[in-house]
C-alpha cells in the first residue's frame, strides 16, 4: 500500500489487467491461505480442479460440490470478468455522488442493462444496516425526514399525478446520523417515526431533532432545533449533519441519477450511506475496497429478485 491515501485508474488496470489478476485477489480476500466451501463450510480436502479445460474451480473432497470464488457472492452466474467487477467496485467507491448505469457501461465495456444488474448487487452488498440490528447507533443520534422524487412540473403529463403539491409523488426517508443510517418510510406520522427510532437507536441516545411533531414523546434524550424560528444551532444541539447528507444525495439524484424507482431506493440510499461511513476520503482506497469487498463474499441477489 502506497503512502497516499488513493491509487489512480492508472494503477488499477495495472494491478488487474484481466480475470486471472482479479480472481487471485479475491480468493485471496475470500479465503487467504484456507479455501472453505461455501456450501459445508469445511475447509479440509479442498482441492483446485478444472472443468472444460478451465482453471479457478475448487471441488470439496467433503460433500463433493465444485465451486468458484464467485459461488455465494454478488459475482454468482455473473458472465462479466472479475476485473470489471473490481473497476466497478472502485468507481462506486471514490464517486461521492453515485455513477449511472449508463457511465459504467461505457467505462467497462459492457450493456446498460448489465450495468444496471452489477449497480445493484454493489448497492445490496453496501446495506450493512439489517434489520437485526438494534441499538445500531448511540450518543448524540441527528434525526431528520427527507423526501425524494420528481417535481410535478418537470413530468410529463401523461405522468403527473395531478394530486396537489408539496410531497405528492415523493417517498419519505427517515435518516439518523451518528454513523449514517437511513430508512425508506411509509409516512411520517408518530407511530412509524417511533418504531424506527426504537428499533436503530440504543437506549442511552440523545435524539436530536428539528421541532416536527412525529418525534414527539419519544422514549430518548430529545433536544430541538426550532427551525421555524430560525434556530440551526442550539448549543451542541443541530442536525446539520444530517441535513448534509441529504445534500449529497439530492446532488446524485438531480445531477447523476435524475430518478430514483420507490422499489429501488432504498438501495440507492444504503449505497449514500456506506459512502459516507466507510468511503471516507481519509480512508485509503484499497481499505474501502476490501471492505466491501468483505460485504459483496457474504451478499446474493438475482436478476428476479430485482424485478420482482
Amino acid at each position: 500500500m502506497n503512502d497516499r491515501l488513493t491509487i489512480s485508474l492508472f494503477e488499477l488496470f495495472e494491478i488487474f489487467p484481466n480475470e486471472e489478476s482479479a480472481k487471485r485477489y479475491l480468493e485471496e480476500k475470500r479465503w487467504g491461505d484456507k479455501v472453505v466451501c461455501p456450501f459445508c463450510g469445511k475447509s479440509e480436502k479442498q482441492y483446485r480442479v478444472k472443468r472444460n479445460g478451465v482453471e479457478g474451480y475448487f471441488e470439496c473432497g467433503e460433500c463433493g460440490k465444485v465451486y468458484t470464488v464467485r459461488t455465494g457472492t454478488i459475482f454468482e452466474r455473473s458472465h462479466v470478468p472479475l476485473h470489471k467487477w473490481i473497476f466497478a467496485f472502485y468507481l462506486v467507491v471514490t464517486s461521492r455522488k453515485g455513477i449511472s448505469s449508463m457511465q459504467l457501461s461505457k467505462e467497462i465495456g459492457v450493456t446498460q442493462k448489465t450495468a444496471w444488474f452489477m449497480l445493484q448487487r454493489i448497492r445490496e452488498a453496501c446495506n450493512s444496516n439489517h434489520d437485526d440490528d438494534n441499538g445500531f447507533l448511540s450518543g448524540i443520534v441527528e434525526a431528520d425526514g427527507v423526501y425524494i422524487g420528481g417535481k410535478e412540473s418537470n413530468k410529463h403529463e401523461s405522468q403527473k399525478l395531478k394530486a396537489g403539491r408539496g410531497i405528492v409523488g415523493k417517498t419519505a426517508v427517515l435518516g439518523m446520523r451518528a454513523k449514517v443510517l437511513a430508512r425508506v418510510i411509509p409516512d411520517t406520522s408518530r407511530d412509524t417515526v417511533h418504531q424506527i427510532l426504537n428499533k436503530y437507536l440504543s437506549r442511552d441516545s440523545v435524539l436530536v431533532t428539528d421541532e416536527h411533531a412525529s418525534y414527539k414523546e419519544s422514549q430518548f434524550n430529545h433536544q430541538v432545533v426550532n427551525h421555524s424560528a430560525k434556530q440551526y444551532v442550539d448549543g451542541m444541539a443541530h442536525t446539520n449533519g444530517i441535513e448534509s447528507v441529504w445534500a449529497v444525495l439530492k446532488r446524485g439524484f438531480y445531477g447523476i441519477y435524475h430518478s430514483f424507482s420507490t422499489k429501488h431506493l432504498q438501495r440507492y440510499v444504503d449505497e449514500f450511506a456506506y459512502r459516507l461511513n466507510e468511503g471516507n476520503v481519509k480512508i485509503h482506497t484499497w481499505v474501502r475496497l476490501d471492505a466491501l469487498m468483505a460485504r459483496a463474499f457474504s451478499t446474493r441477489i438475482t436478476y428476479a429478485e430485482l424485478k420482482n
